[in-house]
């Protein structure tokens, strides 16, 4: 069936291919391993799987007395890739200019889906640190896809600097 020479070539081919794959396997290892290149540039933070200890709760007003404007205009960059300041200047999400004591999904010419649309109320400082923090938990079904603010300085940063914008 199969002569010497030839068994020889075919034993030759499997295990070099196995030899090849051991060596890039362990090449790779040595190149791409996490603890050699340090700290990542870039990490995405994701939620814990178990709940951390709860921080003692700061009321919004107090966070409010202490929000610096300047940083939420900082902040407001996250927002601003669907957000305008002008009146009427919808863009993906609805115009903020004038929002912070606005009725809930009141915005001129922007189509709310139905979970904003059925909230009512008004923007004041607690709601919209509500709506900020987590949007999707806030209003369940809504569009919106961001992913929320954790930091409540940086939501009463935003909440501040919008409400400085339209006076």
């Amino acid at each position: 069936m199969f002569d010497t020479m030839t068994l020889t070539k075919i034993g030759s081919a499997v295990f070099g291919s196995l030899l090849i794959l051991l060596l890039g396997k362990w090449a790779a290892e040595e190149i791409y391993h996490m603890d050699s290149h340090g700290e990542a540039a870039y990490v995405i933070e994701v939620e814990d799987a178990a709940p951390a200890e709860e921080a003692a709760e700061i009321s919004i007003e107090e966070m409010m007395a202490s929000a610096d404007i300047g940083k939420g205009a900082k902040v407001f960059r996250k927002c601003s890739a669907c957000h305008k300041l002008e009146v009427g200047d919808n863009g993906v999400g609805p115009y903020l200019y004038g929002v912070v004591g606005r009725e809930v999904a009141s915005a001129d010419g922007f189509g709310y889906s139905g979970a904003l649309a059925g909230l009512g109320g008004a923007w004041n400082a607690a709601e919209l640190n509500g709506f900020l923090e987590k949007p999707k938990e806030y209003a369940p079904g809504t569009t919106m896809g961001f992913a929320g603010l954790k930091k409540p300085e940086d939501r009463a940063d935003v909440i501040a600097y919008l409400e400085s914008v339209d006076n």
